[in-house]
Order: structure tokens, then sequence, then C-alpha cells
């Protein structure tokens, strides 16, 4: 579904999870971000481009590879991807394709498109590496909490920052790889903001927002967040009043308390290396 619209970009939100797929045309080439997740979307979202490519070259950026933004690469097999180098090397891809059948077996989805893992042509390895198509220039930052194989992509001229799952509005930080990371990831912003103009960031999840105050605002949310949840666990005392405040909650309870075990592992992890340097 077309949540958002302009000449030359275009968010399709599923009605899972409110998962983004964003398609960029400029006068070089296309972009796709993230093809996602229902079999009708992915459909819509390959017609959509089909209407307006012509000889334009595709590109194909994965943000990182949860298997909801990974799933619908085989009906983009004739573009090129950009994904990070850790998504490249990314040792269980199995295990994440066994999500997308598990999900598909679930609720007896069938798909007109083979189900693979993204094969990488261009390879993201650094903060601030940048690939020219044209005038098109798209300037990658490693982006790691979440997983450990994100990327954020600023397009320019027009200014979208890709922001991958970091910076939503409907979702806490889901801290799968690192506390800390994350943490790091967010503070990338103050230099995303000083060397590039940002008229858009669209996230994985939830809205996209042109507003410099939003953005910032979502930054101190999930900075906030983090922190208090790790205060939480060295006082312990009951952190689940951290995500009141999020509609969806009642379903995010789990990842909630996926972070929370994390976490505590880490603070565990310092804590053991504080006693061994005194020894």
């Amino acid at each position: 579904m077309i949540k958002y619209q302009t000449d030359n970009m275009t968010i399709f939100q599923s009605v899972l999870y409110k998962t983004t797929s964003l398609v960029i045309r400029t006068e070089d080439c296309i972009l796709i971000v993230d093809p996602n997740l229902l079999p009708n979307e992915v459909a819509e979202i390959r017609q959509h481009v089909d209407r307006f490519r012509g000889t334009q070259p595709l590109y194909l950026i994965f943000t990182h590879s949860d298997w909801d933004h990974i799933v619908g690469y085989g009906a983009f097999q004739d573009a090129k991807v950009i994904a990070s180098e850790a998504f490249h090397l990314k040792e269980d891809k199995e295990n994440l394709l066994d999500l997308i059948h598990e999900f598909d077996n679930q609720y007896y989805i069938d798909r007109d498109y083979p189900i693979t893992f993204p094969i990488v042509d261009i390879a993201v390895k650094e903060d601030g590496q940048v690939l020219e198509l044209g005038n098109t220039k798209l300037t990658f930052y490693k982006a790691e909490g979440h997983t450990n194989d994100g990327i954020f992509t600023i397009v320019e001229p027009l200014g979208i920052w890709i922001a991958g799952d970091y910076f939503s509005d409907v979702e806490f930080p889901f801290v799968y790889d690192s506390s800390e990371k994350y943490e790091k990831t967010l503070s990338k912003s103050d230099h995303i903001f000083n060397h590039h103009t940002v008229n858009y960031l669209v996230p994985g999840h939830g809205t996209a927002t042109n507003l410099r105050e939003e953005m910032i605002f979502r930054k101190v949310l999930s900075y906030r967040y983090i922190q208090e949840l790790r205060n939480a666990i060295k006082d312990n005392v009951d952190h689940r009043f951290l995500i009141q405040g999020y509609k969806y909650k009642a379903d995010q309870i789990k990842s909630h308390e996926e972070n929370a075990a994390l976490v505590k592992k880490e603070l565990e992890i310092v804590t053991k290396q504080e006693l061994e340097g005194l020894c």
C-alpha cells in the first residue's frame, strides 16, 4: 500500500508490522529498499517499478538481514544488490530463510518468486563509503546494534535518509546485537545532520518524517529507553514502564524482555571484566 509519494519517492507500508519499502527514482537509476512483505504487497512494488523503469538500472538496497526485510528479494533478482559486508558474510542465512518459510506455512501463503538470500553485488565496508551513479550520490554508514549488519543510506541530492530499524515512531529499540553499538549508531545522526541535507527520514517500521525536530525526538527516545533499561537492571527494579507509551506494547513485550536479557548479560560481562582487572 502506498503510504506517501513525491515526484521522486514512493513509500510503501505493509499491513504487517508497518514495515516500509521504498522506491526512489532519479535521472540515473531506480533504488528499491527492503521490498516486503505479503505477496500482493511485493507485487505492487514490482508493478510500480516496471511502470516507469524504461532502461534505467535497478539497485536493491537492504538495510539489514531480518527476514521481513529480505522477503521480497526473489521478485527483484534483475537488480544489483547493495548491503553491508557483514550482510554478505552472514553465516546463518539458511536460518533466516527458514523464518520466511515458517511464516508462509503458518498463514498458507504462496509466493510466485523464489525465497533465496540476497546475493550482494556492492558491499558497504566502512562509514562514509560513497557510490556515485551519475548525479545520484549514495553515502553509507554502518548501523549496528539492532543487528550486526545494518546500514544507513543517504540519497543525495534528494536528501533521503534510509534508516532501517532505527528512529521508528511505533517501536522502541529492538536490540538483537549490542546496546552499546545501538547507541553509537544513534550518535551518527550528529555527523549525518552536519554533513548532509536531510529532507526525509524513512524508518524500517512506522512513519517517515520531514521534520528535523521529530528526527531528534526519536533519537532522544531511543537513547533514553536504552539508558533507563540499563539503569533499571543495575538497580534491580521493574522496567516494563519503559514501553507503556507504545501503542502495540502488548505484542512487543517479548522484544522488551529480550532486550532486558541482553542488557543484563552485557552488564554481567562488564562486571566480570572489572573484577578480573582488580585481580
